[in-house]
């Protein structure tokens, strides 16, 4: 099993977190990781994206040029990295603020309204998980437990309050996956 993902938005939505959550958890499943950021210079509202390659084999290196998943948050990464998934493999996308809809038809295509459910739900801050929980539900290389294990490990103790709330939405994000 080999599974390469590219999650790509703008800093602040919770891309980078979202990729070393992904890979914590794969540790914890004793699969093999690689976790290779790229953003520009500003924290928030500049791109930012994360590649994660997940293997029950050695990876060879970290540097992918085409993948089995992208999780896409803005338009910009849409237009970057949709014809980057390989055929076959599956585009996860959040339609708000997508002003021109995926075009490929030789992908497996999932619009997941993650800020309208982060709105319905009342917690800003759930965002990412809901689309984590979406990735999980379509492309399953991890388990539910695994995640929230590399949760915890990623969010500071001081935080550690909001766990409850994450795992709400990355429940809520798997539901929106048929």
């Amino acid at each position: 099993m080999k599974q390469e993902i590219i999650i790509a938005g703008f800093g602040g939505q919770g891309v980078l977190s979202m990729g070393k959550i992904l890979a914590y958890a794969a540790l914890m499943d004793n699969l093999e990781v690689t976790w290779m950021p790229s953003y520009g210079p500003e924290q928030r509202g500049g791109t930012a994206n994360v590649t994660v390659v997940l293997s029950d084999q050695p990876i060879s290196s970290p540097i992918v040029d085409t993948f089995d998943v992208a999780v896409i948050l803005n338009q910009q990464s849409l237009d970057k990295f949709e014809h980057a998934v390989r055929p076959g493999g599956i585009l996860i996308f959040d339609p708000y603020g997508i002003h021109r809809m995926p075009q490929r038809t030789d992908i497996r295509i999932i619009p997941v309204k993650a800020m309208d459910t982060t709105i319905e739900m009342g917690n800003a801050k759930s965002y990412n998980m809901i689309l984590l929980g979406a990735l999980i539900k379509a492309a399953p290389s991890v388990s539910v437990d695994d995640v929230l294990k590399g949760l915890k490990k990623v969010l500071p103790e001081r935080h550690h309050h909001l766990l409850p709330a994450n795992e709400k939405a990355l429940l809520r994000g798997m539901e929106l996956v048929d």
